[in-house]
């Protein structure tokens, strides 16, 4: 909103309007909001939910001081969905399709995990929604992403090419040395389902290739490839969040870890001389989605002042199912998914705990008549709090494997 009122307000030189042009002046302003949002607003919301009797409970499932959270409240992930929302909606440019996109799925799996906190907290049923109507409202939404990601024309990357000075226009996007020491480039807008690949030095993937081998039949079916790869993701990384939604500060810690580092690679994606420089994909448009990281970076900082240790507050469906979309999507829209095994161990390993224990145990069960355990329980959290390690030292631990992971996801820009 500001944005198009900083551009009419700049009509008619007024000092300070043209501020609003910036992303770097946009995406400040939405963190410093979404941290007031989230922490000002936060005690009240807090304070609300404990008079309706949100409260969560919790089983004693014999890791010590688990029945203390008793009647914590919960559903706070709606401070998180605000404290995003509000300065995305006041500073983004909201024509931008990645943050139409962005807008859509933080609303979409916001309202899909309310329901289940919803189910779970005023209709007593523990259960909560049941899973096939979730895995169908994630599948819907990496649906929407894939489809709209590889139909829609304002969906382009850069492709950079070799030209002469004396051809280079004052539109274009020119990077490399104008003289005769060096090449100078444009870049070109083309269309198409590539991305990034970690530490490989021509570093793009089309998805095509996947289905080249069939020829011109097969390559006619790149996209249904590129959406089924979008709903994977998108699913996996959402329950992953949700299943590392289960220590104090835990799954907002690390979201603000991850958030924090897509915003880098959003950043110098969307801008064509840094995209130059480390010689990654450019991606014409993305640069807006600072904004957006800044407000989800603001909001989840903010939240983790009543979430950490011991929590004021629980996120719930609400907020766990959205921050693991927002940032599987995230990843999806500036073209770095395959940096989410780097990025996002955390919830990866989580993830994958679980299914190891459950695949561990029903094989055990059926070929031995009694079920068989990998970990003392899972996820892999609660491994270490059978072991006796104190919450609090494993939720900083598991946050320094994070911030370590989130480091080498960096530094793969330069090292190929």
């Amino acid at each position: 909103m500001f944005y198009f009122l900083g551009t009419w307000l700049d009509r008619f030189n007024l000092s300070g309007a043209g501020l609003f042009q910036y992303i770097s002046f946009r995406s400040a302003m939405a963190l410093i909001t979404a941290l007031i949002v989230s922490m000002l607003f936060g005690k009240r919301i807090i304070n609300y939910l404990k008079a309706k009797q949100v409260g969560e409970s919790v089983r004693d499932l014999g890791l010590g001081g688990q029945m203390q959270k008793t009647g914590t409240p919960t559903m706070g992930g709606i401070i998180i969905l605000a404290a995003i929302l509000l300065p995305t909606l006041l500073f983004a440019k909201l024509n931008n399709i990645y943050i139409i996109l962005m807008l859509l799925t933080t609303t979409w799996l916001g309202l899909i995990g309310f329901l289940d906190d919803y189910i779970k907290v005023f209709k007593k049923n523990k259960a909560g929604l049941a899973a096939r109507f979730k895995i169908v409202g994630q599948v819907s939404l990496g649906l929407i992403v894939g489809l709209t990601m590889f139909f829609q024309k304002d969906v382009v990357v850069g492709d950079k090419i070799p030209v002469k000075t004396a051809d280079v226009t004052v539109n274009d996007s020119v990077v490399g040395l104008e003289n005769q020491d060096g090449p100078t480039y444009k870049y070109v807008e083309s269309r198409g389902p590539t991305t990034t690949i970690p530490f490989v030095k021509n570093n793009e993937f089309n998805y095509q290739w996947l289905v080249g081998w069939m020829g011109e039949k097969g390559i006619r079916w790149t996209w249904l490839v590129f959406v089924i790869a979008v709903i994977l993701i998108l699913t996996f990384i959402s329950n992953g969040a949700n299943i590392t939604d289960g220590l104090d500060g835990l799954a907002t810690g690390s979201s603000a870890i991850i958030g924090a580092t897509l915003g880098i690679l959003a950043y110098v994606s969307g801008n064509y001389q840094w995209a130059h420089y480390f010689n990654i994909m450019y991606i014409p448009y993305s640069g807006e989605l600072a904004v957006f990281v800044s407000a989800f970076i603001g909001a989840t900082v903010g939240f983790l002042w009543y979430n950490s240790y011991p929590a004021q507050v629980f996120m719930g469906d609400t907020g766990s199912l959205a921050l693991g979309g927002i940032i599987a999507v995230f990843a999806v829209l500036i073209r770095k998914e395959l940096f989410i095994p780097i990025l996002c161990g955390v919830f990866l390993v989580e993830n994958v705990s679980v299914m190891m224990q459950v695949g561990w145990f029903k094989y055990t069960r059926k070929r031995f008549g009694a079920g068989r355990r990998i970990f003392l329980m899972a996820p892999l959290h609660h491994h270490f709090q059978k072991k006796g390690y104190a919450e609090p030292k494993i939720v900083i631990r598991f946050l320094i494997i994070g911030l370590l992971l989130a480091v080498i996801t960096v530094v793969t820009l330069k090292i190929r």
